[in-house]
């Protein structure tokens, strides 16, 4: 049974979702910022025809949005996060198997549809996910994963193709894999694309025609199958079940720079507090804590940075234990007279919940205690938002914060932002 995949992919993702709840935004151009609203992370087709670029610095382009009348946002990860859950249980029901691979994109299975025109039914899923969501997509088909990503390219760049688009058993694949630069193969990557125009290979064509021996010597076993792929014989299988991640960071720039410690603490703690709800999340549990922090390096004036880590006595996911361990690390590291731009936390060496072993002095009762806490803090700011219970030493001003000017409303998450319609009488 011959295997196919699909590959969804969401068309400016951060700027669809904006126009879900504005749709005066339609046909206009827009552009979404990065943290502190410092550069250019999503554009709407229009922004790019204005010639904006991703990672445009936002202070260069106050003329050319002026002039064009842009429409600007900070990002909004809270709307992003949950319009992605929506669109991929929306994906969910339109296949047997599905890989979440990003935000804004996922892998479809559509093996054993050989008696269905997957092209018909990939249309119907871009219509389902506009209809349910708002959210416009490409999808492209192939009969390997890489082939499927390629086709996606086709399908978003093309506009003749409405969206969808399947190479499979195409009458013009070689052309196509001829038009494809060998660095916009997934898989590829910068520095193998260079190793391989040194070496007359520039398309996606001519790398899947390499020598397998050559290939796998310049490229590992990991670029003959990427090469595999592109011919047409799948070799990379769906992720259904993604490995739990071995350490998480929670870090952010902040949006003034801050001088006290009492600040940086209060920061740090919501940075932990978001760090282990992240480790909870995946029933697991942390076992070394790294804090660093820096001042702005791009800035005249002294520059300091630094790091400390601590190995816990225990694994634990618990927030009120992690904090004070990473309190009592940043006091180590800190110092006076310094304006810090950025602060972070790294929590390494996360085990499954069930393999972590107590040391002598404590009890299991004490852990099932901490762990019961953490479960009804973690439900009530899943009910009714993030940040809804929280540590008193995560403060509640946080002048630290990131700055995000332009910051539209948390229209799914948010009870007190939920769009109003008002009925004409």
């Amino acid at each position: 049974m011959r295997e196919m995949f699909a590959l969804v992919d969401c068309n400016n993702f951060y700027v669809s979702c904006e126009r879900v709840f504005n749709p005066a935004l339609w046909n206009r151009p827009v552009i979404i910022l990065s943290n502190n609203d410092g550069n250019v992370i999503s554009r709407s087709n229009e922004a790019k025809a204005l010639g904006i670029d991703m990672g445009d610095p936002f202070f260069k382009l106050s003329k050319i949005i002026k002039e064009n009348d842009v429409s600007v946002f900070s990002s909004n990860y809270a709307l992003y996060g949950n319009m992605s859950q929506r669109v991929m249980q929306t994906l969910s029901e339109c296949a047997p198997d599905m890989e979440v691979y990003s935000i804004d994109e996922a892998f479809l299975s559509f093996k054993g549809f050989n008696y269905i025109d997957v092209e018909a039914h990939a249309r119907r899923i871009r219509d389902k996910v506009k209809q349910w969501t708002g959210i416009p997509v490409s999808i492209g088909i192939g009969p390997s994963k890489t082939l499927a990503k390629l086709s996606s390219r086709i399908a978003k760049k093309q506009p003749e193709f409405k969206g969808v688009f399947n190479i499979t058993d195409h009458s013009c694949f070689n052309e196509l894999l001829d038009s494809v630069d060998v660095e916009d193969v997934w898989g590829v990557g910068r520095r193998y694309s260079q190793m391989l125009k040194e070496n007359n290979i520039h398309t996606a064509l001519e790398l899947s025609s390499a020598n397998d021996a050559w290939v796998r010597k310049r490229m590992t076993v990991m670029g003959l199958r990427t090469v595999y792929e592109l011919r047409g014989k799948s070799c990379i299988p769906l992720d259904q079940m993604p490995d739990p991640k071995k350490g998480i960071i929670s870090s952010r720039s902040f949006g003034r720079p801050v001088e006290k410690l009492e600040e940086l603490k209060e920061a740090l703690a919501a940075y932990t507090a978001r760090a282990a709800e992240k480790v909870r999340r995946q029933n697991s549990v942390a076992s070394y804590i790294n804090v660093f922090l820096a001042t702005n390096r791009f800035k005249p004036e002294p520059q300091y940075s630094n790091s400390a880590a601590f190995r816990l006595p225990a694994p634990t996911s618990f927030t009120p234990d992690l904090i004070r361990y990473a309190n009592a690390n940043i006091e180590k590291i800190y110092r006076p007279g310094f304006r810090y731009k950025k602060l972070g936390i790294m929590l390494l060496e996360i085990i499954p919940e069930e393999d972590a072993q107590l040391n002598l002095f404590m009890s299991y009762g004490d852990t099932a205690k901490k762990k019961a806490l953490m479960q009804v803090f973690d439900s009530i700011n899943a009910q009714w938002g993030r940040g809804s219970v929280r540590s008193a030493s995560e403060g509640s001003g946080r002048p630290w914060q990131m700055r995000r000017s332009y910051l539209s409303n948390r229209y799914t998450t948010e009870w007190r932002e939920i769009p109003l319609v008002k009925a004409s009488v």
